[in-house]
């Protein structure tokens, strides 16, 4: 299946807010439409990061595994979300997982590729870097209870000392 990239598809996400259709048309093809079914996993605790996604429709949960405890879901990203933004930010590799929870379109796009347009164009990459931050700042707050759910556990039943 072949899907077009109408001019407006990154209207459907917040992180292009404020940019002018001039940057919108030099960024839109930077992005390759990827379909995923329920269960692939688009990217593992420690892979390299190379691609950062945006979510179409479907939904990706994103995994974390402190080294030692459990694997816990740290967020459901929906349509309109990001996933993989280690990519983008210059990490070697990723810092969670992320698999399809049901089948899944996403733009995709190279983290690199985005990088050198974001060098080339000073005012669209500051633009992209600002909005970035505001969304990854609003994913955080929502993990929020998780990772606090987290720490409480680990604090109640992590560490046992023997007493003599």
């Amino acid at each position: 299946m072949v899907v077009i990239m109408t001019k407006d598809i990154l209207d459907q996400f917040p992180l292009f807010d404020g940019f002018t259709l001039e940057q919108k048309d030099l960024l839109r093809p930077l992005f390759l439409p990827s379909y995923c079914h329920t269960g692939t996993v688009l990217f593992e605790q420690g892979d390299p990061a190379i691609y950062f996604y945006l979510v179409i429709s479907g939904e990706v949960a994103i995994h974390y595994k402190p080294e030692d405890d459990q694997d816990i879901v740290i967020a459901h990203v929906k349509p309109g979300g990001m996933v993989g933004w280690s990519a983008v930010i210059g990490r070697r590799s990723y810092t969670s997982a992320g698999i399809c929870t049901e089948y899944t379109r996403l733009l995709r796009v190279r983290g690199s590729d985005l990088q050198s347009l974001c060098a080339q164009l000073p005012e669209t990459g500051n633009l992209f870097v600002d909005r970035l931050a505001d969304v990854v700042a609003q994913r955080l707050q929502t993990s929020h209870p998780q990772v606090l759910e987290l720490l409480e556990n680990g604090l109640r039943n992590g560490v046992h000392q023997e007493v003599k």
